[in-house]
């Protein structure tokens, strides 16, 4: 490990602790090393889940899973991020959490089991699924606005959209290229798809002081505030 790199998190909090079910006394005691902002220091894992369930961004997003795709916990993270209400990985049931780097504890994650499951869940909760994919009939997604009750399917690194998911899409997009590549990284893909969604969408009253690392901190000690390490 090197010695000078920048700690991540606070320290054990000073007493006496706040009188706030949402704190973790374990977190108190021990410290907070987390990835995650500094508003939630010391909160528990389902303290923050009900905190975000609160400001849930309509968007949902569904990943293949048929080859264990190294991509796919980036792409929950990305979703983390983004705040997004529901991620669904279609295809095997176990899938690569690594890139995610535990960002899955705080959503809401689905298992399809095959296309007919997703597209029965999208048609129940009134989601329009649009594939992100350089396909045949694709639609620059750059001159496209994107549903607000939205699902964005991605498919496998490489593989791309199976023909059965692509064809259950309600409609496909694609990002601009300027290279020699004929594909992007498929977590590299889901990220610019969500924030081209979350321009549209995204950024109203509800997500007032959450949309950046360094946010509201009052609920925390005070020696916790933004900025402070352990």
């Amino acid at each position: 490990m090197d010695p000078t790199a920048p700690t991540v998190g606070v320290g054990p909090a000073p007493q006496p602790w706040p009188d706030d079910p949402r704190f973790d006394p374990e977190l108190l005691a021990d410290g907070d090393h987390r990835n995650v902002l500094d508003r939630y220091r010391y909160w528990t894992v389902e303290a923050i889940v009900a905190d975000l369930d609160t400001r849930r961004h309509s968007l949902q997003i569904a990943i293949q899973n048929w080859e264990h795709d190294f991509n796919i916990g980036s792409i929950v993270r990305t979703g983390n991020a983004f705040n997004v209400s529901g991620v669904h990985i279609l295809g095997r049931h176990r899938w690569n959490r690594r890139g995610a780097m535990v960002t899955d504890r705080y959503l809401h994650v689905h298992h399809q089991p095959d296309v007919a499951s997703l597209v029965s869940y999208c048609a129940e909760h009134e989601l329009t699924m649009v594939g992100v994919d350089n396909l045949p009939g694709a639609v620059r997604l750059e001159t496209t606005e994107l549903p607000l009750r939205c699902c964005l399917v991605f498919g496998s690194e490489g593989q791309g959209l199976t023909d059965e998911l692509a064809a259950a899409c309600e409609r496909l997009v694609a990002i601009t290229q300027y290279g020699s590549t004929r594909s992007m990284n498929a977590g590299a893909a889901a990220a610019i798809a969500m924030y081209h969604w979350a321009l549209a969408h995204a950024g109203g009253p509800r997500d007032e002081g959450v949309t950046t690392a360094v946010s509201d901190a009052s609920s925390l000690p005070a020696h916790a505030k933004p900025g402070s390490i352990g």
